[in-house]
């Protein structure tokens, strides 16, 4: 049996770390990758972005992640051999179930032009990852494609559409390299009636696949039961591999607004609010986060076909000039602001960089 992935997605890694972020284990300061690495992580997911620039050229945040960063993080997970998933968003900056942003260049392209368009970028980029020697362990195609990507073409109901543009992408990618292995992505990992309707139209239209990749984070999609149930019933109803391809877990609710030096109008604060974490099966203490950790790994691992996890971005700690987004990210969007970062209280690393007790759950699991 393969091993069991231990997966962190590290994509902010080069702007933390240009923005002044220091991480340490046991009171010595070291490299993020390879303190993870040190716990038992063996893979990292890294997002791409097409062209994350204003047009006058201000990068957007959260990482910036063109190819060119994408290159530089893989190589150094490829150097400490972990594996690497990349994840395309088709998209110049989020993509996910509440925006999928056609790219600025694509953006006057009708159906036909954008099915090229999605396969054009996808071929060249695996191309360029592979006349650099990091090449992807595998790939995903699309970014929590629950409602669709390429809006408004693309955007469920249009299951047609939806399955030309991924399909696209899947054959870009085994036009490069036949053997690696793709991943479809949704969010909200305890719906199982909403898994089953996406994956029934994409299944009639598609082109194959290896793995499901599920989000689970449990303050937005369900219980631990449900996400359990969920990926049973994908295994059994598809013949997939699964991967929650996204998880976290606070280990407090204590502000980190100190940290990130902005004004109360500039932060938009952290993701969990109390009313979303009061009913949670885990307190969001160090505790709880490792208990957590402890639980989904056991459940994952349980499940036939169940092949590991993601941690989503361990490493984003706060620190001033790293937040989820800017002005000229935010005109893209076309979202409120404002930016700051939402994250630092489900980091694997307290507010100061020091490795939290989820990381030893992490090292200590075995299936």
């Amino acid at each position: 049996m393969a091993e069991f992935i231990k997966g962190m997605d590290i994509s902010t890694l080069i702007e933390q770390e240009e923005c002044g972020a220091r991480y340490y284990d046991n009171g010595k300061e070291g490299d993020l990758l390879e303190i993870l690495k040190s716990y038992g992580a063996n893979y990292v997911r890294l997002r791409l972005w097409n062209d994350p620039y204003s047009e006058d050229g201000i990068p957007y945040g959260a990482g910036t992640n063109d190819l060119e960063k994408t290159l530089i993080m893989a190589k150094r997970a490829l150097k400490l051999n972990m594996g690497f998933l990349l994840d395309f968003h088709y998209s110049d900056f989020w993509a996910d179930p509440g925006k999928q942003t056609v790219p600025k260049a694509w953006k006057s392209y009708n159906e036909e032009e954008l099915e090229k368009a999605v396969y054009d970028f996808t071929k060249e980029t695996m191309e360029v990852l592979l006349k650099n020697e990091a090449a992807p362990t595998m790939v995903q195609v699309g970014n929590e494609l629950t409602n669709g990507l390429l809006w408004p073409t693309g955007k469920k109901p249009e299951f047609d559409t939806i399955a030309r543009y991924i399909n696209a992408g899947i054959r870009a990618v085994r036009e490069v390299d036949n053997n690696i292995p793709i991943m479809i992505h949704l969010d909200n990992g305890g719906n199982n009636e909403m898994y089953r309707e996406w994956f029934d139209h994409f299944m009639e239209r598609g082109e194959d696949f290896e793995f499901i990749g599920l989000s689970y984070y449990p303050f937005w999609h369900g219980t631990l039961e449900e996400l359990e149930y969920n990926m049973r019933d994908m295994a059994k109803r598809y013949q997939k591999e699964l991967i929650v391809a996204e998880v976290s877990m606070g280990f407090t609710m204590e502000s980190y607004a100190e940290y990130e030096k902005l004004g109360p109008e500039e932060r938009k604060g952290m993701a969990t609010s109390p009313e979303l974490v009061k009913d949670l099966q885990y307190p969001m203490t160090k505790e709880g986060q490792a208990g957590f950790m402890k639980d989904v790994m056991g459940r994952i691992a349980s499940v036939p076909g169940g092949c590991g996890f993601f941690y989503w971005e361990p490493g984003w700690i706060p620190v001033p000039g790293c937040g989820w987004a800017n002005d000229a990210a935010l005109a893209y969007t076309g979202e409120a602001g404002p930016g700051g970062n939402e994250w630092a209280n489900q980091a694997l690393f307290d507010y100061e960089g020091n490795s939290l007790p989820a990381l030893a759950a992490i090292r200590d699991f075995k299936r």
